[in-house]
């Protein structure tokens, strides 16, 4: 049993057998810095359960903590906060009970464990993967090995939108201005070929929407009578219908899409278990309507659409089913969550990874399939989050604007073998040593810079900034692990052993401390869906090293304390490896 554990049980056993009340929330945290202290229990939410004054009901507890558990060896009260001092042996203990620093914090997946399903990335198949969705393949990706971590089955999927007006919108350009170009002739990634024929699509469009009015139509009228969009409109309805040659070429693009999405995914670290297409999933959820109406759920229109009526839980009226019979959005998707549960019938939960402008169309989905009825609903999650601006700006997909990710990770190396070298980091190295650090380098920045936020929170990303060898960053994490690395190369065989008289540097106690705090880092962090905690507290722990590092000498001390003093430092080490390993993000060994 954990230490702070047995805090919180014996104040609550203080509580009943002093007080006849049951304790059952007791806050314990470690102490702050600038006082006397390891562990504080904050006494003020007990005076709840037990009458007395804060000094008073700290003293008596203090003494009674003290008499119950060995590992106190004193206590001091300041304004109602208990701060208790632990015993070294207790921390030099703790060291010497990881028996496997590989798997320290990491809880095993068992038959047992929960079984989670993630969808992240989710693209459309008209553009390559730009910086919005390198967000939301990080979060994605990290919070699954985040909720493997902490115990969990964890199944990655993917819904791809390739259907749609926007498809046939590439189509179009490509069949009126292609002169059947591919990947293969052009040497262009098969995404960033039609992409570009998205950008020529409207490009064309606004083109002839400038004509259109200045033949004297009005703006509104003139957006949807351009020759281009009926053109991609008819070819929509060509396709729906299952017009042979539409579906043949539109088989083919897609393919394109599909082996530049595979290089880019290849590139960023990132895979999934299965995939969903759109293209298979667009139709239902009328099951689900026809359901709804028989439950009195779902209420229709004179002109023959289906609304749900939300006002009584501060919502408006949703659509559900239009007019004509044709799906919405909200229709698909209540389709595709059915379909997943009938997928993974053991299944225990979704993880939505979607952008914060989804916010209100989530709340409404997991409403409605509460309202049907449907239990498993509670266990949807939204993983919101913000947007990713540049500082160049918002970017335009349509107006071909877009940061792609292809582009961002070559820049993202680039700037890494830039900086690396104006420093002198990577001297002596041979070329293809260099390159492989590089990308290790460029790619850790980028992803740390971006998951070391708060998802619910907007970035403003900075290239430069995020390849900061100094600071809250990916490299200078990536360089510390090195540090470490060199230090082990040269330390000599570990005893499994530690001494147990060791008299502890208060750096090492602190060290020790924040290890302790990693198993329960990673729960806290899964259950907020959150690696952003996982970050910051590798970032804290590398900190932690690096001031104890330059104060302490490791190598050169006598036998016992060297060994114990590299124990330490490689058990730091795989700690700070196995954080960033949840965020995607390699530690070279040399830097």
């Amino acid at each position: 049993m954990q230490l702070l554990d047995q805090i919180r049980q014996n104040v609550q056993k203080f509580g009943t057998d002093h007080h006849s009340v049951q304790i059952d929330a007791v806050e314990v945290q470690p102490t702050k810095k600038d006082h006397e202290g390891d562990v504080t229990v904050v006494v003020f939410p007990l005076l709840r359960f037990i009458k007395s004054n804060p000094a008073d009901l700290a003293t008596a507890l203090g003494e009674y903590l003290q008499s119950q558990i060995d590992e106190i060896k004193a206590y001091h009260v300041i304004q109602g906060f208990l701060n208790l001092i632990i015993d070294d042996v207790y921390y030099l203990r703790f060291l010497s009970d990881i028996k496997s620093p590989e798997s320290f914090g990491i809880k095993p997946v068992t038959e047992k464990s929960k079984k989670i399903l993630v969808e992240f990335s989710s693209p459309n198949t008209n553009k390559p993967l730009h910086l919005g969705h390198i967000r939301n393949n990080l979060l994605g990706a990290s919070v699954s090995a985040l909720l493997t971590a902490a115990g969990n089955q964890v199944h990655k999927t993917q819904i791809i939108n390739d259907r749609g007006i926007h498809i046939c919108k590439s189509m179009i350009a490509w069949q009126k201005f292609g002169n059947d170009e591919t990947p293969q002739s052009t040497g262009e990634k098969g995404d960033e070929l039609i992409g570009r024929y998205y950008v020529a699509f409207n490009s064309e469009y606004n083109k002839q929407l400038e004509e259109l009015m200045n033949d004297g139509i009005d703006e509104e009228k003139a957006k949807n009578q351009a020759p281009i969009l009926l053109e991609a409109q008819d070819m929509l309805r060509k396709w729906e219908k299952g017009d042979k040659k539409i579906h043949e070429l539109w088989a083919t693009m897609n393919g394109w899409v599909y082996d530049g999405f595979a290089q880019t995914y290849k590139q960023l670290g990132v895979s999934f278990d299965s995939y969903y297409y759109e293209s298979d999933t667009y139709l239902l959820g009328k099951d689900i309507v026809d359901e709804g109406l028989s439950k009195g759920v779902f209420f229709k229109k004179e002109d023959g659409s289906v609304w749900c009526d939300l006002s009584d839980d501060g919502l408006d009226e949703k659509l559900v089913l239009r007019a004509d019979g044709t799906s919405v959005y909200i229709t698909q998707d209540l389709g595709t969550a059915v379909l997943r549960y009938k997928d993974h019938p053991k299944m225990d939960g979704i993880v939505y990874t979607v952008g914060n402008e989804q916010d209100y169309h989530f709340k409404v989905l997991f409403l409605i399939l509460n309202k049907l009825g449907y239990k498993w609903a509670s266990q949807l999650h939204h993983l919101s989050y913000g947007m990713v601006d540049l500082p160049s700006g918002k970017m335009k997909s349509r107006e071909g604007s877009v940061v792609d990710a292809d582009g961002l990770m070559a820049e993202m190396n680039k700037t890494a073998e830039n900086i690396a070298s104006s420093l002198g980091k990577l001297e002596g190295l041979n070329e293809q040593t260099k390159k492989e650090l590089y990308q290790q380098i460029g790619m850790g920045a980028l992803k740390y810079y971006i998951l070391k936020v708060e998802p619910t929170k907007r970035i403003l990303f900075d290239p430069k900034e995020s390849v900061d060898f100094n600071g809250n960053t990916g490299p200078f994490i990536q360089y510390t692990y090195a540090r470490i690395q060199s230090i082990l190369k040269y330390g000599g065989d570990m005893d499994d052993n530690i001494a147990i008289d060791i008299p502890l540097d208060p750096k090492e106690k602190e060290l020790i401390k924040w290890l302790e705090l990693y198993p329960q880092t990673i729960q806290n962090a899964a259950l907020q869906y959150s690696p952003a905690l996982i970050a910051n507290y590798t970032y804290e722990l590398v900190k932690r090293f690096n001031s104890y590092y330059q104060k302490v000498v490791i190598l050169s001390e006598e036998q016992a304390l060297r060994q114990f003093r590299v124990r330490l430092a490689s058990q730091v080490g795989f700690v700070i490896q196995s954080g960033m390993q949840i965020l995607g993000i390699q530690c070279p060994n040399q830097m």
